[in-house]
């Protein structure tokens, strides 16, 4: 069964750092790009950032260029996403998805290209 599993969220004060973590279980992540999403309460899920099969193109929205970080570990299976100087704008359920695409030169944030989901993981930024 391909399962995804989200890790790494909880409580940070304004200003920390944290880094999340999708684990793949059931298949190897090697030929799909990884998406990261967020939903904050009483809004629509959002695309973060995505990653190609090989790390060779990543993309961030807007909201998350300078403080974002993904990257991957095929070895691992395992993606991550970094994030700094967090605010309490960024509180939210953090989802990664995968997108089977091998080789693929580039990667979007659009959700229905995604079709295997983690169950997400909360985010909370406060003092």
């Amino acid at each position: 069964q391909l399962q995804l599993v989200e890790s790494g969220g909880g409580l940070v004060q304004p200003g920390g750092s944290l880094r999340l973590s999708c684990e793949a279980s059931g298949f190897t992540l090697d030929t799909y790009t990884i998406g990261w999403f967020r939903q904050a309460p009483g809004k629509e899920r959002e695309g973060v950032s995505c990653i190609t099969d090989s790390s060779s193109t990543t993309f961030y929205t807007d909201s998350a260029k300078g403080r974002f970080t993904i990257s991957r570990d095929n070895v691992q299976n395992t993606v991550y996403l970094e994030i700094n100087s967090l605010t309490p704008e960024d509180t939210a359920v953090y989802y990664c998805a995968a997108d089977w695409s091998p080789s693929a030169a580039f990667c979007t944030v659009v959700l229905g290209r995604y079709h295997h989901w983690g169950q997400g993981i909360q985010v909370t930024v406060s003092s």
